[in-house]
């Protein structure tokens, strides 16, 4: 029902579920094509598997719920009202070729359309990111259960059931969907008893080869908390660009927005780490392993960011790819919330600056973030966050030892009451970042001091030095470090 409900969520995109979408589409669509609701109704007919889907999912979207009926309809644009037509409805827009255009419509006309469904309880309405995460989620997963009962076709009239809600093992509900635009490497892990100088060689301990990345590690981060998430990056077509899809797929994360360079070799990091956690890096990467302006511009690329609810940027692509995606966010409506994450390795040219307004968090280390303005000598991390907000920035989190301090136009918020056993976990921003999103997600309105530390509390459980990405938490062990440390909690 899972796999259904998620293959259903992406045919909604463009201008929704027909026949000639299911023969083209680059979704696997084998699950829906192989239930027993379909192959029944294409032997009684004559007719394709393909040109059976859409009357048996209408039929079946016929016997939800009114609410629930009416946004399956007008997500995958089934035309169910154009069998009787009302009053007062444009339904051209109602099944527009654009799938925000529909939300929209929808949700403004949301107890007219109701009311012809003669539904007896109306909800509210609901926003437009409320329709395309939560609202369409249910829906979804409401269809999908229908289609893939065993009960044959048809299906008889069901009653009236409670909304259901599919949860994953040891997570949450997956409520909306997030794209990380960042790095995937082979990550090669010395574990040595210093960080080496050129007159002072360090001692190894161990070596251990791992998938990761910022963007991978963030993506898997997100994905362990119940996200939908996929990733926009690229690899190469050798081994290691293989062992790193497998991982993603394995962890949950989609893979469909990955290039792959057939003839080059994947990234390569060398991470050299002490056993308090301080590191070093070397990276290695070809120069036929990088995004390209075309590949943001597909029409794919495109339209899984605009049905982002989190668009989580990384600064390892080079500085034209980030410009174009914080354009790209920038011009977007509904705009994705945009988090995005600086390196100290990246010069920041001043005309990214312009940009700035359309990203909601920037997060980053004391240093990291410093380096966001060159130009500037800021006497303290305080100075240096005021003055990124000053540049547009809805709201600056400075992370670093377990802590958090986030400053926007409206609060300013100090996380500081988390004892860790390290100073420092390499997967402590990743897990924070992933966390934020997470409750970005879930959130109508900015963050507040809880959300702050919740996302700090997921750093505490990265202490753990090795595969950065198995460190990710889950939500509930995030929710018990959160009660366990309430009583330390500074005023």
């Amino acid at each position: 029902m899972v796999a259904i409900r998620n293959i259903l969520t992406r045919l909604c995109k463009y201008s929704g579920l027909s026949s000639d979408r299911l023969r083209n589409t680059e979704i696997d669509v084998e699950p829906l094509l192989d239930l027993v609701v379909v192959r029944q109704r294409a032997l009684r007919t004559g007719r394709s598997p393909e040109e059976s889907m859409l009357p048996v999912v209408s039929d079946m979207a016929r016997r939800l719920q009114p609410t629930a009926r009416l946004i399956a309809d007008a997500a995958l644009s089934l035309g169910l009202l154009r069998e009787s037509p009302p009053d007062g409805i444009d339904l051209d827009r109602l099944y527009a070729d654009s799938l925000g255009q529909r939300r929209e419509y929808l949700a403004a006309n949301w107890q007219r359309l109701h009311e012809t469904l003669r539904a007896e309880a109306i909800p509210e309405a609901p926003t437009v990111k409320r329709l395309r995460t939560t609202s369409e989620h249910d829906a979804f997963t409401a269809l999908a259960g229908l289609l893939a009962g065993e009960t044959g076709y048809p299906i008889p009239q069901l009653a009236p059931t409670p909304k259901i809600i599919v949860t994953l093992p040891n997570s949450k509900p997956r409520p909306g969907i997030v794209t990380v635009v960042g790095d995937a490497v082979m990550d090669h892990l010395y574990r040595v008893d210093r960080i080496p100088a050129v007159d002072a060689p360090a001692r190894g301990n161990s070596y251990s080869e791992h998938p990761g990345g910022k963007g991978l590690n963030r993506a898997v981060a997100a994905a362990r908390l119940g996200l939908q998430v996929r990733i926009v990056t690229a690899l190469g077509g050798d081994e290691n660009g293989s062992r790193i899809r497998q991982y993603l797929d394995k962890a949950g994360v989609g893979t469909g927005l990955i290039k792959t360079a057939p003839l080059a070799p994947s990234p390569i990091t060398a991470v050299i780490m002490t056993s308090s956690g301080d590191m070093a890096l070397i990276g290695v990467q070809s120069e036929g392993v990088r995004l390209e302006a075309a590949d943001l511009d597909s029409p794919d690329v495109r339209a899984e960011i605009g049905a982002s609810d989190v668009v989580l940027l990384t600064f390892e692509h080079p500085i034209g790819i980030i410009t174009q995606v914080l354009a790209m966010v920038q011009n977007m409506r509904p705009k994705p919330r945009l988090i995005v994450c600086p390196t100290p390795n990246l010069p920041v040219p001043q005309d990214l600056y312009r940009y700035f307004d359309a990203v909601d968090y920037l997060v980053g280390s004391a240093d990291e973030l410093e380096k966001m303005i060159p130009d500037v000598a800021s006497a303290s991390s305080e100075d240096v966050a005021r003055r990124l907000l000053g540049l547009g920035v809805g709201a600056v989190c400075t992370v670093g030892e377990f802590r958090c301090a986030m400053r926007s136009d409206r609060l300013d918020i100090d996380v500081t009451h988390y004892l860790p056993a390290l100073k420092n976990a390499p997967g402590a921003a990743a897990a924070f970042s992933a966390a934020l999103a997470y409750r970005v997600v879930l959130s109508e309105e900015s963050l507040q001091q809880k959300d702050l530390e919740w996302a700090t509390a997921a750093m505490l459980l990265t202490q753990k030095l090795g595969d950065v990405p198995s460190t990710m938490p889950l939500t509930g062990d995030i929710d018990d470090t959160v009660e366990r440390f309430a009583s330390t909690r500074r005023p």
